[in-house]
């Protein structure tokens, strides 16, 4: 190799020292940069150049030209990166169940500074007294008053989880904007990048960070499959359905107003779909109506809930879940086992709603059914005063609702309903305490006809309270009085929060270590970029030292020939 061939090696040097000292350089000045990631520069061997060939010795003789500037590239580990993502999505999964746990704890547990549990202990303590001195004025007040109190404290609380239900419902659309977002910025980010990247030795690293950074933050809120194509395109999957592409975004959309036939809830609930699998037509002014949105659906929310299907992921399939999709009551739990388990259990709030409805509506239609049969009704007394259930204790709230009370009991003792007529029930929202009896609290005497103490009717009302015959829901064996469901409801909502809380921890734990596996990847340190430094500076200075020395010989070979 010639002398001038051997400037060009020392030059190849200084500039492969010094990129390598620029990429040195931004990390260390991206120390503290959220996303983030350590950039190395890739170095290789220039073409040899070969100066004898003779092939019966071993390698052939060639001369090296010098190193090459291959590339800048991240440091990054994709397993560690899928992990991550899987691990977060997880773990915000079981932070908004927990956050519903408590927020429901919080409803049940306390009523604007006083627990609701102190309310039905008032109702059976006047209950005990009413059975105690049936005719005493004070007795029956007490009674009726106790009764309103607790029915107006069982309504504050369900107005509570509705509310919360609703507060839920809200959160949606704000969640799928963000998806939205994040998903056009990924498109956006794949185009730039293939555009720098496309024929050039360049690397498109911060832009890189960036769009990681976005799948983070995209893997928050479900679960999501990626892969990069060929010409550095990341394709995005959301919840198995194709979600960025190479050219476009297949953008989510919310339904408010679409029947339960077409996919969307009976309550309105904000149902996230993909807009591409609706089914639209073209209305007679040219605007485009989504008309039905099944098989549409962005999250399949009949799946139960597992770890290993990989069917917890995901802060928006969470809020989904635990606000379920209509406000719920004791007909749910009433409903064959198959609906309560499909539509009911997996929601939190939805279950504690039906489970606290079915509490209200037994106790309500246990002391109706007594009041109506009981011998001291006014309406036994007096035919003229009115029909029996005129005179129960809890009556319809809603005068276009139909209820329709017993009127007689058959042979074996159960009460009996006029032919084909199906009551409706008592639920929360539509009873209230009788008017007649808050105006006129002595109005049901408890005195039969013949003047004496209708005792029949308060032990009847006391044994109702302590008779173990109701489960919280079909999926619970144990019986309980209503002196002990609610206490059993709310065990039953601690020992879930407790199960979320140490799922929440553990998956804290293991986000926390991959995080910090990752970060002892893709982290900038700062004592060991110095180490580049100093060794690329030395590098440097090397071809530079490299450079002189040639240069010297050439001078003294001119000045000698010259000579």
């Amino acid at each position: 190799m010639s002398l001038m061939a051997n400037l060009y090696v020392g030059a190849s040097g200084l500039t492969v020292s010094q990129n390598a000292l620029n990429t040195t350089a931004h990390n260390m000045a991206n120390l503290d940069t959220t996303g983030y990631t350590r950039q190395q520069v890739s170095q290789g061997t220039r073409a040899y150049q070969t100066i004898e060939r003779k092939y019966n010795t071993i390698a052939l003789k060639q001369i090296g030209t010098g190193v090459n500037y291959n590339n800048c590239k991240q440091v990054r580990s994709t397993f560690l990166d899928l992990s991550y993502r899987t691990e977060t999505g997880r773990g915000a999964f079981y932070d908004v169940s927990l956050k519903a746990i408590e927020e429901i704890e919080d409803q049940l547990q306390e009523l604007n500074g006083s627990e609701f549990a102190q309310s039905m202990n008032n109702l059976w303590v006047s209950v005990q007294e009413l059975a105690k001195d049936p005719c005493s004025a004070v007795t029956q007040s007490s009674f009726v008053t106790r009764a309103n109190e607790f029915l107006t404290r069982a309504k504050s609380v369900y107005d509570g989880l509705t509310d919360y239900q609703e507060n839920l419902d809200s959160t949606v659309k704000d969640m799928v904007d963000n998806i939205n977002k994040y998903g056009d910025r990924i498109q956006q980010l794949n185009h730039d990048i293939v555009d720098i990247e496309s024929g050039k030795q360049e690397k498109a690293n911060d832009l890189r960070d960036e769009r990681n950074l976005l799948l983070d933050k995209l893997a928050e809120y479900g679960r999501i499959d990626y892969q990069e194509d060929t010409f550095g395109n990341v394709l995005v999957l959301f919840e198995g359905s194709s979600f960025v592409t190479s050219d476009h975004v297949n953008h989510m959309a919310i339904d408010t107003s679409l029947s339960e036939d077409d996919g969307g809830t009976a309550a309105g609930y904000a149902t996230p779909y993909w807009e591409y699998a609706a089914v639209t037509e073209i209305k007679p002014n040219g605007t485009k109506e989504v008309v039905s949105i099944k098989g549409a659906h962005v999250f399949d929310l009949s799946q139960p809930v597992s770890t290993v299907t990989n069917t917890d992921i995901g802060k928006l399939k969470s809020v989904l879940l635990a606000r379920g999709d209509h406000q719920a009551t004791y007909h749910d739990i009433m409903e064959d086992p198959q609906h309560y388990s499909d539509r009911i259990s997996q929601s939190v709030i939805m279950n504690i709603q039906a489970e606290f409805d079915n509490m209200v509506h037994n106790m309500m239609t246990a002391i109706n059914d007594i009041m109506t049969m009981a011998e001291s009704n006014p309406a036994t007394l007096d035919p003229t005063k009115g029909a029996a259930s005129d005179f129960t204790l809890f009556v319809c709230a809603n005068p276009t609702d139909r209820l329709i009370y017993n009127i007689g009991k058959d042979e074996g003792g159960n009460v009996k309903y006029p032919a084909g007529e199906i009551p409706t029930g008592f639920t929360i929202k539509n009873s209230q305490v009788n008017p007649l009896m808050i105006q006129e609290p002595t109005l049901f005497t408890f005195r039969t006809i013949d003047g004496s103490e209708d005792n029949a009717t308060t032990t009847k009302i006391k044994e109702a309270f302590t008779k173990e015959t109701y489960v919280l829901n079909p999926n619970v064996t144990t019986k309980n009085s209503f002196i002990t469901y609610y206490n059993s409801l709310v065990s039953q909502v601690a020992n879930s929060g407790d199960v979320y809380k140490s799922i929440k921890e553990a998956q804290e734990q293991t986000v926390s270590s991959v995080e910090s596996a990752r970060e002892q990847i893709v982290g900038v340190s700062s004592d060991e970029e110095l180490e580049f430094m100093i060794m690329f500076q030395n590098a440097y200075n090397a071809s530079s030292r490299y450079i002189n020395v040639v240069s010297e010989m050439l001078e003294h070979l001119v000045s000698t020939l010259g000579a």
